[in-house]
């Protein structure tokens, strides 16, 4: 197990041309789960080859145990990656997979089956041992790649996509196998996905990437609940956030985001005045989870009559769409909630948890307020 640590990395491929990756800077813990996740092209492959040694940085450094790895070689960097598409020889048996890179290191062959005996059972693949990888299923030759990279023992693994080949219930079962696996094992992990939901099941860590630059690194509650872009916001959680246009206006020393349905209008309470923010076009976000049937005694919560424009029943959730400021608006309502297209609901939202962003640049705007604030707002407005 070993520490990991990015210092102001950066990957250009050539004079003139932009930069893959931009001033990168991030550290995990021994042992942590690291997740690296964006689009395709927002340089997150890229990262973790110069992680491997697969690509050399043009500026910065990567330490392992505090020590200076950039200049190393891959085979120095005790290292091991699963990519995407396995890559096992096809001409070995599973066995022969998993134990290659033992040999090349000529560990004694008693130490070797040991090994292997271990990798197979940790990943339920002892009856495959003897089998090549075009008699394997596409989640057996998964476990096959995991099993190779397992049996070094390094101080670090890189997981290149590794479940992007399997089809959705496997995905969902190998997910859950490696979140097991790394809990048992304990080793420090840096993992590339474009799958939100991977990011926030697996990681310790998540570090969000676009244009070769890191949006925002924290913990999967952190990414998820305090945002700090609208990219940021709208790439993790399913369904996305909401993001409705709203000019901001002041009544009675507060500041209030009109709402209009086109059957009602509501104004939603912000927190306390800010001249800065007066009369000026933003984006409020709110997730769907955060939209509420209406109806309900005791709440207090701003409510808005909408017209049911679509509905997709999910099993446990049912999604109800409606416009809020000529925008499609998504609300998470329970699975019983009886409604049909052209019905017209209550709905209520939560002030304290709606969120701000620039609608030009997309950044987090933070008004001079707290949870407090805009309880205390609320209650005035719908008490009046």
């Amino acid at each position: 197990m070993a520490t990991l640590e990015l210092r102001n990395v950066n990957k250009t491929y050539g004079s003139g041309l932009p930069d893959t990756l931009k001033d990168i800077q991030l550290a995990i813990k021994d042992g942590e789960f690291l997740i690296l996740v964006g689009p395709s092209g927002c340089g997150k492959s890229t990262l973790m080859n110069c992680i491997a040694g697969l690509e050399t940085i043009s500026g910065g450094a990567i330490l392992i145990d505090d020590q200076d790895v950039s200049g190393m070689s891959p085979k120095d960097r005790d290292i091991a990656m699963v990519f995407q598409s396995y890559a096992l020889y096809p001409t070995m048996t599973v066995r022969g997979n998993i134990e290659f890179g033992l040999k090349i290191r000529k560990m004694d062959q008693a130490a070797i089956d040991a090994e292997v005996a271990r990798v197979a059972k940790l990943l339920q693949i002892e009856h495959l041992l003897e089998r090549k990888p075009s008699q394997l299923s596409g989640g057996q030759q998964q476990r096959v790649a995991m099993g190779r990279a397992l049996a070094r023992r390094p101080k670090i693994y890189l997981f290149d996509e590794p479940l992007s080949n399997l089809d959705a219930k496997l995905r969902v079962e190998m997910r859950t196998e490696m979140k097991l696996m790394h809990q048992r094992l304990k080793t420090t992990t840096v993992y590339v996905t474009h799958d939100q939901i991977e990011a926030m099941t697996l990681g310790d860590k998540v570090a969000v990437m676009k244009d070769g630059i890191i949006q925002q690194f924290g913990t999967p509650q952190q990414i998820y609940n305090d945002p700090a872009n609208q990219f940021v916001a709208s790439f993790i959680g399913s369904p996305p956030m909401n993001f409705i246009p709203v000019r901001l206006a002041q009544q009675d020393g507060r500041m209030m985001a009109p709402l209009d349905s086109g059957q009602a209008r509501c104004e939603l309470p912000l927190g306390p005045a800010d001249a800065a923010l007066q009369g000026r076009q933003v984006i409020l976000g709110i997730r769907p989870e955060q939209i509420s049937l209406g109806g309900g005694e005791g709440n207090g919560l701003p409510a808005i009559r909408a017209e049911v424009q679509v509905t997709e029943p999910t099993g446990p959730d049912l999604l109800v769409f409606v416009t809020l400021n000529q925008t499609k608006v998504c609300c998470r309502l329970a699975p019983d909630t009886h409604c049909r297209v052209g019905d017209s609901l209550t709905l209520q939202l939560d002030p304290a948890r709606v969120l701000l962003f620039d609608a030009d640049s997309g950044e987090r705007l933070h008004l001079a307020s707290n949870t407090t604030a805009v309880k205390d707002n609320v209650a005035h407005f719908v008490g009046r």
